[in-house]
């Protein structure tokens, strides 16, 4: 599934459509949200040094981590930084997104309190100016591509971090124009779930043709649990957790899939889903009070009971009344009214029940409820 990811952002925009985009999301219960982001990252920039992707690079925009972090992560994976200017930009929107330490600077309190790093970086000091945001996104994916013909990757480590200082609405136009713009290749970001109303991941999800899902493997419950119960879960929440995607396709269809993810060493490994969840789901029905399946007696008699609107007996097969009167039940009818006049002092505590339809045109009614037409 991961490989499936990494393709479609390898395989970018098709002609006349908005670029891809995959938006994740994690909580506080498995944050492994930025390892997947991380792992994305990799794939995407191996992708393109190979020459197989329809970017030509890529533009970090970094809101969580400093781009010294990205460099040494790049360089553990084997990726040659000093040549990394020709296929890697870093809006570092991390070291002073407010503009705070810039002003310091100016009034001589400091002297420079950015880091350097071997990465090629431009420093955002407003985040609340999302325009300008844009337009450095852009600029900045400019240079990369130079003769203005390629395409460039985008990458948001944390789009919470900027709803922190913007509005939905504005956060939502800034990505619409991302993928709308003609060299944007593809789009992936962050979002901490839990930091934000429902409305927040749901429109986020509206803007992605990929949405993937990090929860975890044990799901806590409200029970009392040990203390050495509690460091366990935490342990393996950090480790490993299910790895929910949904896919939509250009035909309006929406394929999922999932897997499994497990942090070792430095990286991330997908695998299937375990049978384990099938014995979890097994072993949680006998406690509840009720039973979820019927007996063979039981389905015996279910098959047994006779529907309401059946009719049954008097030698004729079992239909279901739909309204009408024919020419058949009235003649029958009207016999079986001579036959049973002179019964009329042993039957005069029955009720009776006339139902006429206005014309034989109309639809027969719904089965469930014809009251509406009864003269009782």
């Amino acid at each position: 599934m991961a490989e499936t990811i990494s393709r479609a952002l390898r395989d970018g925009a098709f002609e006349g459509e908005h670029a891809p985009a995959l938006s994740i999301k994690d909580t506080i219960h498995t944050p492994l949200g930025s390892v997947v982001f991380n792992h994305i990252l990799t794939q995407l920039t191996s992708n393109i040094l190979a020459g197989k992707s329809q970017s030509r690079g890529v533009v970090l925009v970094a809101l969580t981590r400093p781009p010294s972090f990205y460099a040494e992560l790049l360089k553990n994976k084997g990726f040659d930084i000093s040549s990394s200017s020709k296929w890697l930009r870093v809006l570092d929107c991390y070291s002073d997104p407010l503009g705070w330490k810039n002003k310091l600077m100016e009034r001589g309190t400091v002297k420079n309190p950015y880091e350097e790093t071997l990465l090629k970086t431009s420093l955002c000091k407003n985040l609340k100016e999302l325009d300008k945001v844009l337009s450095s996104i852009v600029e900045l994916g400019k240079e990369i591509v130079e003769e203005g013909k390629g395409r460039f990757a985008v990458a948001i480590d944390s789009v919470s971090e900027i709803l922190r200082h913007s509005s939905l609405p504005s956060v939502a136009r800034i990505l619409s124009h991302l993928r709308s713009h003609d060299q944007v290749s593809c789009i992936f970001c962050l979002l901490h779930v839990d930091l934000h109303e429902a409305k927040v991941a749901a429109t986020l999800e509206y803007l992605s043709t990929m949405h993937a899902d990090v929860e975890p493997i044990v799901q806590r419950t409200n029970g009392q649990r040990s203390a050495s119960e509690d460091l366990l879960m935490a342990e393996q929440c950090f480790k490993r957790g299910k790895f929910h995607v949904r896919f939509k396709r250009r035909n309006g269809r929406v394929r999922v899939m999932r897997e499994e993810l497990y942090v070792e060493g430095s990286g991330i490994k997908f695998k299937e889903v375990s049978s384990e969840d099938g014995m979890t789901a097994q072993s949680l029905v006998p406690k509840v009070q009720f039973n979820l399946e019927l007996s063979e007696k039981e389905r015996l008699d279910r098959a047994k009971v006779v529907l309401p609107f059946e009719h049954q007996g008097t030698g004729r097969p079992i239909q279901i009344y739909d309204g009408r009167r024919s020419l058949n039940e009235s003649e029958i009818e009207q016999q079986q009214a001579s036959v049973e006049k002179p019964q009329t002092t042993e039957d005069s505590g029955r009720g009776e029940i006339i139902y006429f339809r206005d014309s034989d045109d109309e639809m027969p009614d719904s089965d469930e409820d014809p009251d509406d037409d009864l003269d009782i």
